[in-house]
């Protein structure tokens, strides 16, 4: 709770129906508000025989010292005074409940699991105190034609799902031992009709020479309410869900009203806390030895979670987090960065494609390997990663996936073409069923298929890529056919359905951003070949990799909850429209490309090309017309992509234009700056 305010809620009891055990108050899940209800009790369904409903107050506080300062006897004396405005207004003939009201203050320390709380149940003190007479069984009270009928009455009065939950009620005997079943709001008719009349209640204890907790306020109210001095009460109790006059009890209580009673300012006094062990001090539970690891480990990420909404962020959707598939291709140093931040922001839902294995250098970086992992020719890094992840965090749905991601420049033989074809649509298909991919290999090429898949699918699309000591993170627009998309997504991906709408709404409206390929003017070839060991590896600065990982991570939180999505248009940190168009996680940037020598960083917008090799409608047309083979054609021939696109054309006219250059000399004054 933010401001340690009260907050209502509701407890339940039942008549005792064992005569060794009594029934106790319980708080349920329902007991407490929702989290909609700013909170107000959750409303309770009625007629439930074994929830009587007794309203409550909770104090939870945000540190055990706030807890030990709660000043406990004015806490109890507020609900002393609720209990009696509720009897002086006579609002108790209308809901008898309010008679029991109960206080608990607590303070839960969630990180280890340990509770501190009082419980009080408010009685009013009678003063004089009253005097119980005559207790006994009320089978040895009633004769036998009266305890039958009483019986009849009582279990008539359980089963209706009107009365059955009502704990307070009058019976009314006559002279020929018919015994009838009356609501408190009854009693002066009740008066004028000579009845013998007993005031029962359920009573929750069940011992033979005590009345439980109850009477003590019913006491009370009949006193102030009736001025009655002497009041025949019935203890109502339960074998088996039925009347046990045996078990239940009858006596008399004497009562000498209090003249200061009579004073429209004064409250009674007030007792109730429980006592824990005959002392007055505060209960205290540790649940950490008893409770489950896992549970405890998902208890404590999500904690985190919503301590984040709590303080900062309210709108933050956890729900559409925990459930949004993502989809890492690469589980090298980006792709294990990525996989722990998103597991860190509550996405549960993680697939990591990776053909490589864990070499001896790869530890040191990659975060989610060990040197044990190295050994033996090195396991394979999907595998490994996805099993880490299950380590680090039991509640995810990780899966490692072993698999090359066919790329241009890299031609295949015959033999090899059906492998390579049965790759393309196994990476089709799992770009359809996830709801976010992120680019997180090696090379340049590796990012084509993925890209224009995602475009294809219309998928919320994340690239991180690394240089020496720069690096890129970017979102990819939306696709550019989004009002034909076919996409195979799960029909119960509303996430992905929600992309898909937003898109279509918007990118008729205004140019589409770009993808990791639109500023290019060349297709992607084979960046490997011909190269040195440094140049065929990622050589990059150690922390470079962290810090372009948890950019991507967030880019992808503030696209989930950005109202457009994918379609959100490029924001910058100084743009004029920022305070109109700002969400609580920030602005939403197209691109941002640091250089980390300098310590800098820039905010970078570029639209979609309609050249583009992997996301122009062109390329998008020609894939879904011609599907796979579409794609062969771009492996294995090097200028078909740019022979689809333009560029070749584009490429020759550039080198056919001539400049004449005037080598004469010029004074300064002639010279124009552009």
């Amino acid at each position: 709770m933010r401001d340690e305010a009260s907050v209502s809620i509701t407890g339940f009891y039942t008549p005792c129906s064992n005569p060794h055990v009594a029934s106790h108050l319980t708080l349920l899940a329902e007991s407490l508000p929702s989290e909609s209800s700013d909170g107000l009790a959750t409303t309770t369904s009625r007629g439930n025989r074994n929830k009587c409903p007794v309203p409550g107050t909770l104090y939870n506080t945000n540190t055990l010292e706030g807890y030990q300062s709660l000043d406990k006897k004015s806490l109890l004396n507020a609900e002393a005074k609720k209990i009696w405005e509720d009897i002086r207004s006579g609002k108790v003939e209308e809901d008898v409940s309010v008679l029991l009201r109960f206080l608990v203050v607590s303070f839960a320390d969630l990180k280890k699991f340990q509770f501190y709380y009082s419980i009080a149940f408010p009685a009013l003190v009678l003063d004089p105190p009253a005097t119980l007479v005559g207790l006994k069984p009320a089978s040895e009270w009633f004769t036998l034609e009266e305890a039958e009928s009483v019986s009849a009455c009582c279990n008539e009065w359980r089963m209706s799902s009107l009365t059955t939950d009502v704990p307070f009620f009058l019976v009314c005997i006559s002279s020929n031992s018919h015994a009838t079943i009356r609501p408190l709001k009854d009693f002066k008719a009740c008066q004028h009709e000579d009845h013998k009349i007993l005031f029962a209640f359920y009573d929750p204890y069940h011992g033979p020479n005590n009345p439980g907790w109850p009477l003590r306020n019913y006491l009370a109210f009949i006193s102030a309410r009736w001025n009655i001095n002497k009041v025949q009460f019935l203890c109502y109790r339960e074998n088996r869900g039925f009347a046990d006059l045996g078990l239940s009890l009858v006596g008399e209580a004497l009562i000498q009203p209090s003249p200061a009673w009579q004073d429209d300012e004064h409250v009674p006094k007030v007792i109730g806390w429980e006592l824990n062990r005959e002392r007055k001090v505060s209960r205290y539970i540790d649940l950490s030895t008893s409770m489950d690891p896992t549970r405890m480990v998902i208890s404590a990420a999500d904690l985190n979670l919503k301590l984040m909404r709590w303080r900062a962020l309210p709108s933050l959707n956890l729900g559409m987090l925990s459930s949004t598939k993502c989809l890492l291709l690469g589980a090298g140093t980006l792709g294990c960065q990525v996989a722990r931040m998103l597991m860190a922001w509550g996405v549960r839902k993680i697939t990591l494609v990776d053909s490589g294995k864990v070499a001896m250098s790869n530890p040191l970086r990659q975060s989610l390997y060990t040197h044990e992992d190295s050994l033996k020719g090195g396991g394979k890094k999907a595998l490994v990663a996805a099993k880490r992840l299950h380590e680090i965090f039991p509640a995810v749905e990780a899966e490692g996936i072993v698999m090359a991601i066919p790329m241009p420049g890299h031609p295949v033989s015959k033999k090899d073409e059906q492998a390579v074809l049965d790759d393309c649509k196994r990476l089709h298909d799992l770009v359809d069923s996830h709801d976010a991919v992120f680019l997180l290999t090696d090379t340049r090429e590796s990012r084509w298929l993925p890209t224009l898949l995602c475009a294809n699918a219309n998928k919320l699309t994340i690239t991180a890529a690394l240089g020496f000591d720069s690096f890129l993170v970017m979102r990819h627009g939306s696709g550019p056919l989004s009002a034909t998309v076919e996409s195979k997504a799960d029909p119960g991906s509303s996430l992905s359905a929600g992309v898909e709408k937003m898109s279509l709404s918007q990118n008729e409206s205004k140019a589409r951003l770009g993808c990791y390929f639109c500023n290019d003017v060349v297709a992607p070839v084979d960046s490997t070949a011909n190269r040195t060991l440094d140049q065929q590896c990622t050589v990059t600065r150690p922390g470079l990799a962290p810090i372009a990982s948890a950019l991507a991570v967030e880019l992808f939180v503030g696209i989930l909850h950005h109202p457009l999505g994918i379609s959100a248009k490029a924001e910058f940190g100084n743009s004029l429209d920022t305070v109109s168009s700002e969400q609580p996680l920030g602005i939403l940037p197209h691109q941002i490309r640091g250089v980390l020598s300098q310590f800098s960083q820039m905010i970078l917008v570029g639209h979609s090309s309609n050249s583009c090799t992997a996301c122009c409608p062109t390329v998008i047309s020609e894939y879904r017309k011609r599907g796979l083979e579409f794609v062969l054609r771009a492996i294995n021939h090097p200028t078909y992509l740019e022979d689809l696109t333009g560029l070749t054309e584009l490429m020759k006219s550039a080198n056919s234009f001539e400049v004449d250059w005037d080598n004469a000399t010029d004074d300064e004054d002639d010279c124009v700056e552009i």
